[in-house]
């Protein structure tokens, strides 16, 4: 391996994968590829660039490091400066675009950001609105084009030979332990904490998901990527993927990407359980209007899909019909994710296994991990290879990370991939990282076939009825949302006599059923409150009821008629449920669900 630091990964493509197209985004409706030379030389004259024009360089002390943030969508120009800092030793803050002003000053100051790249006029704009209250910000910069603000082209310097001599000195003295980027977890429970992550840290991490999640992959293929690259999710993926020469094309939006895959048709790409729910939705919307035979057989491919298991475990009858429902529908639906798709990683929450399921049946293997921002993140992950993958967990843990369980069932892992420490915080690192150098990661799993780690709750997330009746949401939740009829649901009952549930209704389903029941569908509101949708979602929930014990079974809901988002503060960025915002925005609706009588 010749890569210690993450800004040698791109050298290292060069040597053993050169690229023409190490990445590609789209630039007035056409592809722009860089190959990797191309994305070397800009890197090379934008860290020359910001040593002759801002001064930066590492400082000796590593508390003094300077601390530069990244603003933007997924785009060639987020890797040059990203790679052009950390060969400088400045410390990259990558920030969620989405997030609120006052998250946005929280970070900027807790890190003492000296300088931003942003994307666009809007984030440009929003940097600038806080840089009042920001004494450390120094200047805005932006890789489009936007008047009055700097184009982050104008920093880039033809380097002289002396220029890239010094350059390469500094390099030099940067170690793999050094801190490399500071990542600020989403703040389900409070402000963000700032993971401290080191170059060794992500490399080592890097190694363990090579041989796995590699293996099926080739330097002649093409990953699509959409999921925001300051999440470390996507941002160790996308390193991985440049050690082995994967090309790297950039989604042109959350909404463009149906188009997109099938226009670069890519092998790989990483997504989160809430976009593969999407996608099958809309299938099943699809097959919903057809008629007569194909109804039939669509029908007759999806529940044969859904009873979908690995290693031939279903039979060879079982697989003679899926080879019939391949030929007659999942062909189908390859042919919308561009035809070519090798693997799909899922992260950042709970898959539902009824989609890994029907989608691995489809010729579309969809392997669900599981790590934290803490964690660099990977901490397991299932597998492409036969027996490597058990549907409801998420895989083996991974080379290089030892794992135990706290005597109430907490997941506690051991590794290099392990954080440096939150940022500012040894009282909260204290708190996370053991004596022994276990970090405790608050979630609650256990071991299927002493092989797969299966996770069963969030610690934080457990509440306990006024029963004095532990109740774990997660399991219910998702049970829930297999519903077609469900796009958001929260389950809760803290100190109360039952659990309830707030539910956000899919509204195009709950619609076409409104229609099909002579429904007023005037407004969300009065669909929500009609005593016929509340009783068909009373049915919903009775039915997924029987598979829980009579304590953690809903008996109470109430229907919302305004999503959850990210936006309105319901949701953090990597679309988690915020349950302390939720609850405080449904105040009212809650009060009404357990202080009244109804039944």
């Amino acid at each position: 391996m010749s890569y210690t630091r993450l800004f040698d990964i791109l050298p290292h493509q060069l040597q053993f994968h050169p690229k023409q197209d190490c990445f590609a985004a789209k630039e007035n409706g056409a592809w722009r590829k860089y190959s990797t030379a191309d994305t070397l030389q800009q890197i090379e004259k934008l860290a020359v660039g910001l040593i002759v024009n801002l001064g930066l360089k590492n400082f000796p002390i590593a508390e003094q490091k300077m601390k530069v943030a990244i603003i933007s969508n997924n785009r060639p120009e987020w890797n040059f400066a990203d790679n052009a800092l950390l060969k400088l030793g400045v410390v990259n803050v990558p920030i969620y675009p989405t997030i609120t002003d006052e998250e946005m000053e929280f970070i900027f100051n807790d890190a003492q950001i000296i300088y931003a790249f942003v994307s666009d006029d809007k984030l440009a704009a929003k940097v600038k609105g806080i840089q009042a209250q920001v004494p450390s910000l120094k200047e805005i910069f932006t890789f489009n084009k936007v008047d009055g603000f700097r184009h982050w082209t104008e920093l880039q310097v033809e380097p002289t030979a002396e220029q890239i001599q010094s350059l390469k000195k500094i390099s030099d003295e940067i170690a793999p332990k050094d801190l490399a980027t500071i990542i600020y977890t989403s703040g389900t429970t409070g402000k963000p904490k700032g993971v401290m992550l080191s170059h060794r840290n992500i490399v080592a991490n890097i190694e363990s998901c090579v041989p796995i999640l590699l293996k099926p992959l080739s330097d002649k293929d093409t990953a699509l990527s959409f999921l925001p690259l300051c999440h470390i999710f996507e941002r160790m993926v996308s390193y991985l993927l440049m050690t082995e020469g994967v090309s790297i094309y950039y989604a042109e939006s959350m909404d463009t990407i149906a188009d997109n895959l099938k226009e670069i048709s890519p092998q790989v790409f990483t997504t989160v359980p809430r976009l593969l729910e999407k996608v099958y939705d809309r299938i099943m919307a699809v097959g919903a209007e057809q008629t007569g035979m194909k109804k039939k057989i669509f029908d007759w491919a999806v529940d044969l899909g859904l009873r979908y298991d690995h290693d031939g475990k279903n039979g060879w009858l079982y697989a003679l019909q899926l080879s019939i429902a391949d030929k007659l529908v999942f062909s189908k639906w390859r042919a919308a994710l561009g035809n070519s798709v090798k693997i799909i990683v899922s992260g950042g929450a709970a898959l539902q296994p009824r989609l890994a399921r029907i989608f691995t049946a489809a010729g579309v293997p969809v392997l669900e991990g599981y790590g934290l921002s803490e964690t660099s993140p990977v901490i397991a992950v299932n597998r492409p290879e036969p027996y490597g993958a058990c549907f409801t967990t998420v895989g083996p843990v991974v080379d290089g990370v030892e794992l135990k369980f706290a005597d109430d069932g907490e997941i506690c892992v051991k590794g290099e991939n392990v954080m440096m420490g939150y940022y500012k915080q040894p009282e909260k690192t204290a708190e996370t990282i053991d004596a022994a150098g276990f970090f405790h990661t608050g979630d609650i799993g256990t071991l299927v076939e002493n092989k797969f780690l299966k996770i069963t709750d969030r610690k934080k997330e457990l509440f306990k009825t006024s029963g004095g009746k532990y109740v774990a949401p997660q399991p219910l939740e998702n049970k829930l949302k297999e519903s077609v009829y469900i796009e958001q649901v929260m389950v809760i009952g803290e100190g109360e006599k039952f659990v309830g549930a707030l539910i956000i209704p899919n509204f195009v389903e709950l619609k076409k059923w409104c229609i099909a029941n002579n429904v007023d569908t005037k407004t969300n509101e009065i669909i929500c409150q009609n005593k016929a949708v509340q009783a068909m979602y009373r049915k919903v929930i009775d039915d997924m009821n029987v598979n829980f014990n009579h304590v953690e079974q809903v008996k109470k809901f109430r229907l919302l008629p305004i999503d959850w988002s990210v936006i309105g503060g319901e949701l953090t960025p990597t679309l988690k449920l915020k349950r302390k915002v939720i609850l405080e925005h449904c105040k009212m609706c809650v009060e009404s669900m357990y202080r009244t009588t109804e039944k």
